[in-house]
């Protein structure tokens, strides 16, 4: 900033040289923008280093793409795996009836999911209940969560998927599509159960002191002031354990529901071919990378608003 001197001898700031927006002309309005060279040349040294970063990491990308093709398609056996697990016509044929089975997939995530965040806020709220009166309900919540967290979900669904029709129960369904997804929703449950807990745990106790100085009782208070503040706080974890939902729902192939993993498995038995593992594989990727970005932005969004010290 310079000074100079006015009309009437008194010094002034002269701010055109730092860019400022300079005085107000004759009509009565300020003089347009004019960032300083010192802006200018910052700026440009900014876009200018972070070109030469993303040259430097497109070219690190190229060169490590590059060595792992070389090393896998010189390898010995590179010949015969490519025919085992990479042939254009194995894929082909496998495309259309996993694309067709993956719409079981899509319906048991939407299903389960559903059933998984009710039950798991439910087992929640009983884990995170008051008073002695509810020490049997928070006993048999705390054991439900201890025994579906500890117990393998591949055992889980031989047990629902298989034992259950075992038993011939009059009115239960055989099906395995509704059995696998009950094995899906008991084992996510007490996952998404010990989320909601730390949700709720992790709000401050004076909200809920606040709220019943409000004049809300502890059901209003848990409703109204202290679930919505751990649910929101829980959305990443949450979204998270949907991602892995949406993976394992291909496990209910076990019991003979044909789905995207199931349809594989027949072409791959009939052909000996293991080109349409791959290809399900690829499909079940294609359609969890959406939802991991999405997890990440809310991720990040949220992290940015708890930098700056916004709601959560």
């Amino acid at each position: 900033m310079t000074l100079t001197k006015d009309e009437s001898g008194r010094e002034g700031a002269d701010d055109k040289g730092d860019g400022g927006h300079g005085d107000a002309g004759p009509g009565g309005e300020a003089e347009a923008y004019v960032p300083s060279r010192r802006r200018i040349d910052r700026e440009a040294y900014e876009r200018a280093r972070s070109r030469r970063a993303t040259a430097i990491a497109a070219l690190s990308t190229l060169v490590t793409g590059v060595v792992l093709y070389l090393v896998v398609v010189n390898a010995p056996g590179w010949p015969r795996t490519k025919e085992t697990f990479f042939s254009g016509q194995y894929a082909r044929e496998a495309l259309p009836k996993v694309l067709e089975g993956l719409w079981l997939n899509v319906r048991l995530l939407l299903v389960c999911g559903a059933a998984v965040l009710v039950l798991g806020m439910l087992i929640a709220v009983a884990r995170t209940l008051r008073g002695p009166v509810f020490f049997p309900l928070r006993v048999l919540a705390a054991a439900y969560t201890d025994f579906f967290r500890g117990l393998p979900l591949i055992i889980n669904l031989m047990i629902v998927v298989l034992g259950v029709p075992a038993l011939r129960l009059q009115g239960v369904t055989v099906d395995p599509v509704l059995l696998g997804g009950t094995a899906l929703t008991l084992t996510y449950s007490a996952y998404v159960a010990e989320v909601f807990r730390a949700g709720i745990e992790s709000v401050h106790p004076s909200q809920r002191a606040a709220a019943r100085s409000l004049g809300l009782n502890n059901r209003q208070a848990l409703r109204y002031v202290v679930l919505p503040q751990a649910v929101r706080r829980q959305v990443p974890p949450l979204l998270n354990d949907l991602v892995s939902l949406q993976k394992d729902t291909g496990l209910v192939s076990i019991g003979g529901a044909i789905d995207a993993v199931r349809a594989a498995d027949i072409i791959v038995g009939r052909s000996l071919n293991y080109t349409p593992y791959i290809v399900a594989g690829l499909v079940f990727v294609a359609l969890t990378i959406p939802m991991t970005r999405f997890t990440d932005w809310v991720t990040a969004r949220m992290d940015r608003k708890r930098a700056q010290g916004g709601s959560l």
